[in-house]
């Protein structure tokens, strides 16, 4: 079921224009949005994972990298004229890889632990969107197609994803959850936006923005599941080898969505 979570917010744009909907730069808010956003945000933290500690490359290094990958990808996705689906998601793995390495360097490194770092990070999400809304007049997300806009959205977005993964941690690892009963935790919260989006009048983009921050400790969480010791909770899998079931899994999901969209163009 692919039910599209339009807003009828006021700041956000109207689900029934089809020059905006022509324009806009992002994909459609549907359930298949999030499947891959959950996928790749746990992807992101696998393959950051991977390059920080499994390559022993430290967080300053991966962080070096994968800030370099961002920057090509989002540079890229703004110059493109149109909406281009892999290009999309390209950029959403190359913020939520960038965003483990740079949570784990803030709140490890600098020794100010996942609560602090999570504090920092909401502050700087939330003036990031504040300035955002006070620039352009809105952060709806569903026209993004002015190079402003899309500078705005993607910087927001990579502090989104910084943030869940220290959100992450601090439940899993600070609060002793564990890496499942944090997941349920996320994936219960997740649910409860979504019932708020189709049963109450809260903002639509209000909601957007806080489901997709949350996507981001759930994948960090699943992520860990998947590659931490056993005693220590995980399941030990090869890092590398779950990021690139991931990928797989992220590919397919984007071919169906493109036979699907083509099944029904005809």
């Amino acid at each position: 079921m692919n039910t599209p979570l339009k807003s009828s917010s006021p700041i956000t744009a109207s689900d029934h224009d089809p020059i905006k909907n022509a324009l806009s730069k992002v994909p459609e808010v549907t359930l298949l949005f999030w499947i891959i956003k959950i996928a790749a945000t746990t992807l992101g933290e696998t393959a950051g994972d991977a390059l920080s500690m499994s390559l022993n490359l430290g967080y300053i290094v991966s962080t070096g990298i994968f800030a370099i990958i961002f920057a090509i990808a989002v540079a890229t996705q703004i110059k493109a004229n149109s909406f281009n689906k892999w290009l999309y998601w390209a950029t959403i793995i190359a913020t939520t890889t960038l965003g483990t390495t740079i949570a784990d360097y803030v709140t490890r490194s600098l020794g100010i632990g996942y609560a602090g770092g999570s504090v920092l990070l909401i502050a700087l999400l939330g003036l990031c969107l504040i300035t955002w809304q006070k620039t352009m007049g809105s952060i709806a997300v569903d026209s993004i197609s002015k190079p402003k806009a899309e500078v705005f959205y993607w910087t927001t977005i990579m502090f989104s994803q910084t943030l869940g993964t220290a959100l992450g941690d601090w439940v899993a690892d600070s609060k002793g959850m564990g890496y499942t009963t944090s997941a349920i935790i996320f994936g219960s919260l997740l649910a409860l936006i979504a019932l708020a989006h189709f049963y109450t009048k809260i903002s639509k983009t209000l909601l957007f923005w806080s489901a997709f921050v949350l996507t981001r400790p759930l994948g960090a969480v699943l992520g860990d599941f998947l590659d931490k010791p056993i005693d220590h909770g995980g399941l030990a899998l090869s890092r590398f080898g779950a990021s690139a079931a991931l990928l797989i899994f992220i590919i397919v999901c984007l071919l169906v969505f493109k036979q699907r969209a083509s099944a029904k163009a005809h």
